[in-house]
């Protein structure tokens, strides 16, 4: 992963250079054009990812940027903004689901913008499931296949399922922490509560599973799970370079409501509306306040 990075920092360089200050014709008094580099996106596989980024790629292509996405495990894209090969990405939820990584990437990265404030995650039950709180899980192993069922390895908010299920206040014998990946875990979601059977997933928002279906957080009584804010993350310096002083200035204002985020994962999920006609819908819906990062 890191050599497909790599292969990708280069080639922009390349395309960078052979594009040149000039204006090709060979006049002494041509205008010469400033050029704007390549804006490189970290993007995860999870819905809530997709539909902010490709909404800050629009926006950002409508200023010149050449913008491309890279679909990368969330641990690769930290790694990748530290090496300043990947600029932006859009989905870091701080300061608790993934307090371990930013410990580890602090010195060399920073928040650029808020996206949203406040958001739950956690481990989900349907409604009719009778349980509140995470305790209320013990001794019931069977109810629930003895499953806990996550999206893939190395994602906080499946380092926080392994604080909870290891944590001597909570008693989980008969269960395992199933990794899986976000696709997978909501097949889980939709095979089980056809039939209103009981299961365990994590779960965040925004996400449209709960615009489809009556779910519920269960109380963490010990705490590994609280409210987030998700940020904007690039690494310490990309505001000084110049060719990508004006992208970080436009995302440095950019925010969005968690309700809009999940209405964009719904058509998707549901109406087969893809991220990229809903992002340009977004942004004509929202073009005065677009503008004003645009022409700030």
């Amino acid at each position: 992963m890191k050599k497909f990075i790599a292969v990708t920092a280069m080639i922009t360089m390349l395309v960078l250079q052979a594009c040149g200050d000039t204006d090709g014709n060979g006049d002494e008094g041509a205008e010469e054009t400033e050029e704007k580099g390549e804006i490189v996106f970290g993007q995860t596989s999870w819905t809530s990812t997709e539909a902010p980024t490709e909404i800050a790629k629009q926006i950002l292509e409508e200023v010149g940027y050449d913008v491309e996405i890279t679909l990368l495990d969330q641990p690769v894209i930290w790694e990748g903004l530290e090496s300043e090969e990947i600029h932006f990405f859009m989905d870091a939820w701080l300061p608790y689901t993934e307090a371990a990584l930013w410990d580890d990437y602090e010195d060399s990265l920073q928040q650029v913008a808020t996206s949203y404030e406040e958001v739950p995650l956690g481990w989900v039950v349907p409604e009719y499931v009778d349980a509140d709180t995470i305790e209320d899980l013990e001794g019931r192993a069977d109810e629930f296949d003895g499953e806990i069922v996550t999206i893939g390895e190395g994602a906080g908010i499946v380092e926080l399922t392994y604080d909870v299920y290891e944590d001597e206040n909570y008693n989980f014998d008969g269960y395992e922490v199933t990794p899986t990946s976000e696709a997978a875990m909501l097949g889980v979601l939709n095979n089980k509560i056809s039939d209103e059977e009981p299961f365990i997933i994590t779960g965040w928002r925004p996400h449209s599973m709960f615009s489809q279906h009556d779910l519920k957080f269960l109380e963490d009584t010990q705490g590994h799970f609280q409210y987030d804010n998700v940020y904007v993350l690039s690494y310490q310096g990309i505001e000084d370079q110049p060719e990508y002083e004006e992208a970080y200035n436009i995302l440095s204002q950019w925010s969005i409501d968690v309700d809009d985020l999940e209405d964009m994962m719904y058509d998707y999920e549901q109406n087969d509306v893809s991220f990229e006609e809903s992002a340009a819908e977004w942004i004509e819906e929202n073009r005065d306040t677009v503008d004003e990062w645009v022409n700030q």
